[in-house]
């Protein structure tokens, strides 16, 4: 089953790392990649950049764009994973492993994943 790791953390303090401390997190996140990949786990990966990049659609009567950041909490949505995982246990799993290679607060939500395509969906159900 394919498995959704979205990673939030604050992006003032992500934004603030030196270019050496970013690109040793980076490292260490691409050793996970590279285990999942290696085990043909790896789906899609993204490192969203910052909500002030971001625009917003609300819904209503009449549909609104605005201007981001509009993110209402600490955390923000930083990127996310696609991985390939037998069980809940195993995605888990894979979330403490990323969890341990990004230092600092934050939280990884985990959620099936139902892909669409024309005339069927497959995934989760």
């Amino acid at each position: 089953m394919l498995y959704a790791i979205l990673c939030y953390n604050d992006e003032d303090v992500v934004g603030s790392w030196s270019k050496e401390e970013d690109d040793a997190v980076m490292e260490k996140l691409g050793v996970v990649q590279e285990k999942l990949a290696k085990q043909g786990r790896l789906g899609p990966v993204a490192r969203l950049l910052p909500t002030t990049a971001a625009t917003t659609l609300r819904k209503g009567q009449q549909a609104l764009v605005i201007d981001g950041p509009f993110a209402e909490t600490k955390e923000q949505l930083l990127g996310f994973y696609i991985v390939d995982c037998e069980t809940l246990e195993a995605a888990i799993e894979t979330a403490r492993e990323l969890a341990q290679a990004n230092p600092g607060p934050g939280a990884y939500e985990i959620r099936p994943v139902r892909l669409f395509q024309p005339g069927q969906a497959v995934g989760a159900t």
